[in-house]
């Protein structure tokens, strides 16, 4: 059997489809008991903690059945797989009870009308930020989407399935502040859009806990500037304790030195083969000054120093 997949419905249409069918439906259990495991089955059946639902969200210990399985419906409209619902609603319990045509179909609407994303890619946007289904458009998602607008998230940096997370985001607490910090920095402020827009990454991660340490690391351990991070924004995004301190270690101890780019977007195995032969290059040349070697992909030490 060949399967189509129908373009997107307008929000009426969508509505229409899945309103239940009260001749398909069962008849509903008169057993209170009985209808609570049955909600029970239903939750284990999606891998939910039943503890956690009914903790963060007491209102679902009274909700019918029906409405959860709308729930179930209205997210698989937009190509949810069921292992990823079950996740989804473990993750926010709250979304068990929510009505899907004022709750849920208006944040579809948003993506797809709004920000332009296309069709499949919502899916993409919702596993990756399954929080977009408890925010509001009117108070977060569309102010949040306009401010980044100003940032330049416009054009080939549009917001995309890729970066759907900042909308989620507090233009106050979150992303503000990240912009301050950077520009604190000496930054100036064309200089930190671009790095925002080239590592959009960089509006959600902590100050205290990823941006200071990664930075202070760098210019203490590593003996450099801002204008290294603004080449290559990206470095804060690698684990320090895991990737940055590691080789930043290694190449002091082989007496090498490479750019961010160069030291921490390469696998493991290619930058032990990148170690390697800049050793074998300075074997080579047994005539270099004993001040050592620069050149524009790294600085080297002479062989007599790498012992």
């Amino acid at each position: 059997m060949i399967l189509r997949l129908q373009p997107f419905l307008p929000l009426q249409t969508l509505s229409n489809k899945f309103t239940p069918s009260t001749a398909a439906a069962p008849p509903p259990l008169s057993d209170p008991g009985l209808r609570f495991r049955e909600k029970l089955i239903y939750l284990c059946d999606l891998k939910i903690n039943p503890d956690k639902a009914f903790q963060r969200n007491p209102d679902f210990r009274s909700a019918p059945l029906s409405s959860l399985k709308s729930v179930e419906n209205c997210l698989s409209s937009m190509g949810i797989e069921r292992a990823s619902l079950g996740r989804i609603l473990d993750m926010y319990p709250q979304l068990l009870t929510s009505d899907p045509y004022s709750d849920l179909y208006p944040i579809f609407s948003f993506l797809l009308d709004e920000i332009r994303i296309p069709f499949p890619d919502v899916r993409k946007s919702i596993i990756r930020c399954p929080r977009i289904l408890i925010c509001s458009v009117e108070h977060q998602l569309r102010p949040t989407w306009h401010f980044l607008e100003q940032l330049g998230f416009v054009g080939r940096h549009a917001i995309n399935s890729h970066t759907t997370l900042l909308l989620v985001s507090s233009v106050e607490r979150t992303l503000v502040p990240k912009l301050v910090y950077l520009q604190g920095l000496g930054i100036s402020n064309e200089d930190v859009n671009e790095m925002v827009l080239r590592s959009p990454g960089l509006l959600t991660y902590s100050i205290e806990k990823n941006l200071e340490p990664k930075m202070e690391y760098l210019v203490k351990e590593m003996k450099g500037d801002v204008e290294e991070v603004k080449r290559f924004p990206q470095y804060f995004s690698f684990s320090l304790e895991g990737k940055i301190k590691p080789r930043h270690r290694l190449l002091v101890e082989k007496g090498l030195s490479l750019s961010l780019a160069q030291m921490l977007k390469v696998s493991d195995g290619e930058f032990r083969a990148r170690l390697v032969e800049m050793r074998l290059r300075l074997l080579d040349k047994p005539h270099q000054s004993p001040c050592g070697l620069y050149s524009d992909e790294f600085i080297v030490i002479p062989p007599s120093e790498l012992i």
